[in-house]
């Protein structure tokens, strides 16, 4: 018997492995390309949720930095002559909460007082820092957290992001 597969079946059969390969390297690059999506997708998710946590840091800075305005302004709470080493300003109360005094400063020249503020019912925190010169110019520094001050204190690897806002008149 002679050779029973002609060959046009011969070219046939040939022919049919090059559909395969071609099948592969299609699926290999639409694969690789939806992974590209994905982790285009996913850094956009993490970059978006960080700046609404920023949005945060900066909303505590603000309200912390208008509380002490107003201690300030309305209820002349840090007087520089109306203190001495001995006669150290009240904590300023805010969102119903009292401050933490961190730290009291009085010389000659210029009162500092820095102090540490829970808001939004303890979930926000800030740092503010008042600087009361003897010749009546003042500066205000607001620090504003995303965090709760409890978080602050003992981060155990939280991400914490964090603005700021000065004042001086």
């Amino acid at each position: 018997m002679m050779n029973l597969i002609s060959s046009n079946q011969k070219a046939v059969i040939k022919k049919r492995g090059i559909a395969l390969l071609v099948t592969l390297i299609f699926m290999s690059v639409m694969l690789s390309l939806g992974l590209a999506l994905a982790a285009l997708g996913y850094k956009q998710s993490v970059l978006a949720s960080t700046a609404v946590e920023s949005q945060y840091a900066f909303y505590a800075a603000d309200a912390a930095l208008e509380c002490v305005l107003y201690a300030d302004q309305q209820q002349q709470a840090f007087l520089y002559a109306t203190h001495s080493g001995s006669n150290q300003p009240a904590a300023t109360v805010c969102d119903s909460t009292a401050a933490s005094v961190t730290s009291y400063t009085y010389d000659a020249t210029r009162l500092v007082f820095v102090e540490r503020m829970s808001l939004d019912a303890g979930a926000r925190c800030a740092d503010v820092t008042i600087y009361k010169r003897a010749d009546g110019r003042s500066y205000l520094f607001a620090q504003g957290y995303n965090v709760s001050c409890t978080t602050l204190n003992n981060p155990n690897g939280a991400r914490i992001a964090s603005r700021g806002l000065d004042v001086h008149y």
